[in-house]
């Protein structure tokens, strides 16, 4: 591997380790940065910010009013997880990461998946190869626009959920999905819908995509509906490669894909401003895992995955390197066998991270 170049200016970053294992995993993630910034020359500024759960019980908010303001001072944002026992879900997350994602414009999440060196997927006879996927989230409105209510009182109570789909909102996340796919090398989109049954926002969503089709002759593209996508994953897997779906889809087949690929503990997010107007946001999707936070056995890979893809996309072309060596060393210490219980290893957080950087400081050596 050729040595990364220093990069010209200082790159801020805000984390917000939030609850649970989130903590843990953040605090792993900025051992490895930091290895990672001595090694190349990266320089690294970190704003860190205690919007927890246990905070919202002392305080009664998770962000303060300028909390938006605030992020906009950095480049990115390294997001642990948010949710506890004691806390509903709907407000931990309608108070802290839903509107960091609106308000920040982060239209898109993106979620690659693939299975690592020494992992095995759940799937009988999937080789690393069959499973290596691009699923692209329209991240802004659809069925989490926040849109409904509820009236009347119990035992009469009567509740609306809106899922709202904009002809702009949805053309510009399959843009961003052509793009992707027109980037990798089988140049291939698969559309997941259900216009069959939702015969109005769905039906926009399917139309929107074809209009955006036509610009990008290069590009296969096939249509799945959402149901029938799930056996497609299990049963066919080295049949996809990008995919494209709203909010809710979107959510549920990532984790899926988490899943097949061997455990969620693996997997990477990005909340991407593709105008980079306003700083993205990066997070394993593993979330809080309350039944095993302080035990240090979580997994950090899906961790370490999204800051690769922070340091990649901050650097817009300048830090490939450098992240190319931070995946490099997760996919060296996972074929040595090095890897937490989810995984069918023995080791614990601080084993994979300490080894990560240590395979980070060879990586480096023999690159000089």
């Amino acid at each position: 591997m050729s040595s990364p170049s220093s990069p010209s200016r200082c790159y801020k970053i805000a984390t917000i380790p939030g609850d649970g294992i989130g903590i843990e995993l953040t605090q792993s993630t900025l051992q490895v940065l930091n290895r990672l910034a001595s090694l190349t020359n990266i320089q690294l500024e970190f704003g860190h910010f205690d919007w927890s759960s246990a905070k919202y019980h002392e305080r009664g908010w998770y962000m303060p009013s300028d909390g938006i303001t605030q992020l906009r001072e950095y480049d990115a944002v390294f997001f642990g997880a948010v949710g506890w026992p004691d806390v509903p879900d709907h407000i931990s997350l309608w108070e802290l990461i839903l509107p960091i994602r609106k308000s920040m414009n982060q239209y898109v999440n993106v979620r690659p998946t693939r299975i690592l060196p020494g992992t095995v997927s759940p799937l009988r006879n999937c080789q690393p190869g069959d499973l290596d996927w691009v699923i692209v989230r329209e991240n802004s409105e659809g069925e989490y626009a926040g849109q409904g209510g509820i009236t009347h009182a119990a035992p009469y109570s009567i509740a609306t959920e809106v899922a709202v789909f904009t002809y702009p909102g949805i053309e510009r996340v399959m843009r961003f999905a052509f793009e992707t796919a027109r980037s990798r090398p089988k140049k291939h989109l698969t559309l997941v819908t259900k216009s069959n049954a939702q015969r109005y926002g769905m039906v926009l969503w399917d139309s929107v995509f074809y209009d955006v089709a036509k610009e990008y002759p290069d590009v296969r593209t096939d249509k799945m509906l959402v149901d029938a996508m799930t056996v497609r994953m299990t049963r066919n897997p080295k049949s996809l490669d990008t995919i494209v779906a709203t909010n809710l889809f979107g959510d549920i087949l990532s984790d899926l894909a988490a899943g097949l690929s061997g455990s969620i503990g693996i997997a990477a997010s990005s909340n991407l401003d593709p105008t980079r107007k306003n700083p993205s946001m990066f997070e394993p999707i593993s979330g809080s895992a309350p039944d095993i936070a302080g035990q240090g056995i979580a997994n950090p890979i899906g961790a370490f995955w999204s800051a690769a893809e922070m340091i990649r996309w901050v650097g817009d072309g300048k830090l490939d390197l450098e992240a190319d060596m931070l995946m490099k060393a997760i996919e060296n210490v996972t074929a040595a066998g090095i890897k937490t219980r989810d995984l069918g290893g023995e080791c614990n957080m601080l084993d994979v991270t300490e080894a990560i950087c240590g395979e980070m400081d060879r990586i480096s050596s023999e690159a000089k």
